[in-house]
């Protein structure tokens, strides 16, 4: 036997706890990523160290947290009862231990398996953490887990609580950025979860009065409402609802225990048969569950002792009973019966309201069954189109033998054009990375009706490999990234993708999957380094650095990039702009004027915020 492939009692290594995470972190907080995506690792850091404020606010310790961002490092003071001085350095560095263990007032809690704040440090480059109760502050500081400083107890007039500082490491979260548009609403659920609970987050103060009403109502504006939102709340459980006026697709917000279980999970699944089973039963009609669901916006959440989830990250319910007590109703049957009593007591109560769902359900009734035909043949088309694999080269991840693929995270490139297309499949992580190729523009397809999915080719096709004909329930890519020139005809077609999106899959973009894929702009390089550049301010950096005279090249497009480079900007080190939406501006209005008739304030518009980084003057 060769001497590398010996195994003796040398192979054998024990890890403490801290070199254990930062060994696996996505153990602990899932992905890495650099801050693009709302479930990147830097979130889950603020989250974990949030939950215990949390945790505080519902034991009635604590109505206020502030919140802080400058630059990286991240501030989060509670005025709970704070962490009892002689264990400060404990809770913070040892695993498994936690106060929470020990008390059934935690058992509707979060964070039950003391691993947050943990994790927390040892992701962090720098970690404080002060505890000030009875007068009496202690306090201790960390480098990558590692103890640096720990203060002796002394006293203080500080208001009692707990204060957490800490800088994820930049050794593990590359490139990384907070962008506040995450935090805030990270914030903002918090606060719809918890009555009473205020948020000050960089001076900004955040609260909710009326819980998922308010959240549903910062998602859709009024004048979009088929009818005014129920709003019905007891004891565990609260649920919102109302019906879109424009939107095709179902739209969810999920919560356990004040998580936002992202990828929802047993009460979800619950929740949904509850509506059309309860709805089909107050009108005596058995409708299709997709005619009841069609243009749905709603929310969920529910309370459950000790909840089991997925993973650490817990975006999934697993649990499938409300507590371990003999007697206790499974999520199933909890989350049923609240909805049909309240739900129907309310449509009963409210004739105006029961009147317009109706008109809703039969109104998606009609337009499914005038679409069946085109649907089924524009179905077998793609069916047709994705075995010869023309347009999509698919990752192993998707592939039919290919075991638990949604464990895995995964991205669709959309490319424009046969160069681009051929090197980022020639580049690309196989097991992960998908590539839908274009051809030529996409359609401008606002103001058309859903049967235009169905009969144009490109669109079908797209929506064939994400799967996403009936919702994202079955969406097959984390990532959809919009991979196109940066120059006009580029940022043209990314308009034309993103209309397609707000028209018709809004949802997509509402729940953080669609992104533009950042490429260089420059490579400038001497004999000992190169340095890739996306702006002319890199470029300039960069051959500063690099003196005398270092080789430049500009990259006026992807396919001028090669297979080989290409692997440096969509791997790793991939750099993403998540599209967002404003929550304040309806879609109708957003595609109205910049997808709408060519009115003098839109071109006027134009030539103000025009912004092409290449070398091209654009005549508007």
């Amino acid at each position: 036997m060769s001497e590398q492939n010996q195994y003796t009692e040398d192979n054998i290594r024990s890890l403490d706890w801290k070199e254990h995470i930062r060994m696996r972190p996505g153990m602990y907080i899932g992905k890495l990523g650099d801050g693009s995506s709302p479930d990147d690792g830097i979130y889950i850091l603020v989250k974990e160290v949030l939950d215990n404020c949390i945790d505080e606010f519902a034991m009635g310790a604590g109505k206020t947290i502030e919140v802080t961002i400058r630059d990286r490092t991240v501030t989060v003071r509670d005025y709970g009862r704070g962490i009892p001085l002689g264990k400060v350095v404990d809770v913070v560095s040892k695993m498994n231990t936690g106060g929470k263990y020990d008390s059934k007032a935690f058992q509707k809690s979060v964070g039950l398996n003391g691993v947050g704040t943990k994790a927390v440090n040892a992701l962090s480059d720098y970690f404080r953490v002060e505890s000030v109760r009875d007068d009496k502050q202690k306090a201790a500081e960390f480098s990558a887990g590692n103890l640096i400083l720990e203060e002796d107890i002394i006293d203080t007039t500080k208001r009692k609580g707990t204060k957490v500082t800490f800088t994820p490491d930049e050794t593990i979260f590359k490139n990384y950025k907070f962008r506040f548009e995450y935090i805030i609403k990270m914030v903002k659920n918090y606060c719809y979860l918890n009555n009473g609970l205020t948020i000050i987050f960089n001076g900004e103060k955040y609260y909710s009065e009326n819980g998922l009403k308010d959240l549903l109502e910062a998602t859709i504006n009024v004048e979009d409402l088929e009818y005014p939102i129920i709003h019905l709340k007891e004891g565990d459980i609260e649920i919102a609802l109302t019906h879109s006026k424009t939107q095709y697709s179902e739209e969810y917000h999920s919560f356990v225990n004040g998580q936002n279980t992202t990828q929802g999970g047993t009460h979800l699944a619950a929740y949904r048969e509850a509506i059309v089973k309860t709805i089909r039963e107050f009108y005596n009609k058995s409708f299709e569950a997709s005619d009841v669901r069609k243009s749905i916006v709603t929310a969920i959440s529910i309370k459950v002792m000790e909840p089991v989830f997925e993973s650490q990250t817990k975006t999934k319910l697993g649990s499938t009973d409300m507590g371990s007590e003999p007697g206790t109703p499974s999520v199933r049957t909890f989350v049923n019966d609240f909805v049909k009593t309240k739900l129907d007591n309310y449509l009963h109560k409210n004739p105006a309201t029961s009147d317009a769902l109706l008109r809703k359900i039969l109104q998606a009734e009609r337009e499914r069954k005038e679409l069946s035909g085109i649907r089924k043949l524009a179905t077998d088309r793609a069916k047709k189109a994705n075995l010869h694999n023309k347009k999509l080269r698919d990752c192993r991840a998707h592939l039919p033998d290919t075991k638990n693929p949604k464990n895995l995270e995964s991205t669709l490139f959309i490319t424009e054009g046969d160069s681009a297309s051929g090197s980022i499949t020639k580049s690309r992580d196989v097991n992960t990375q998908a590539v839908f190729s274009l051809r030529g523009k996409p359609l401008n397809s606002y103001g058309m009706s859903k049967k235009i999915v169905y009969e144009n080719e490109e669109f079908n096709l797209l929506q064939a490999a994400l799967d996403i004909e009936d919702g994202l329930e079955k969406l097959r890519y984390n990532n959809i990234v919009i991979a196109t020139d940066a120059d006009v005809d580029g940022m043209h077609i990314r308009l034309l993708l993103i209309t397609f999106f707000l028209q018709f899959f809004p949802e997509l973009i509402k729940e953080g999957h669609l992104y533009i894929l950042q490429t260089p702009l420059f490579r400038v390089r001497n004999k000992k380094e190169t340095i890739y550049c996306y702006s002319d301010e890199e470029r300039k950096d960069a051959i500063e650095k690099l003196k005398p005279k270092p080789e430049i090249t500009r990259f006026k497009g992807l396919g001028e990039i090669s297979p080989d480079e290409f692997k440096n900007f969509i791997g790793e080190t991939i750099r993403l702009d998540p599209i967002m939406m404003d929550k304040n501006t309806s879609i109708e209005q957003l595609l109205s004027f910049y997808m709408g008739k060519n009115t003098p304030d839109r071109q006027e518009f134009i030539i103000k915020n025009l912004k092409v980084e290449l070398d091209v003057i654009e005549k508007v």
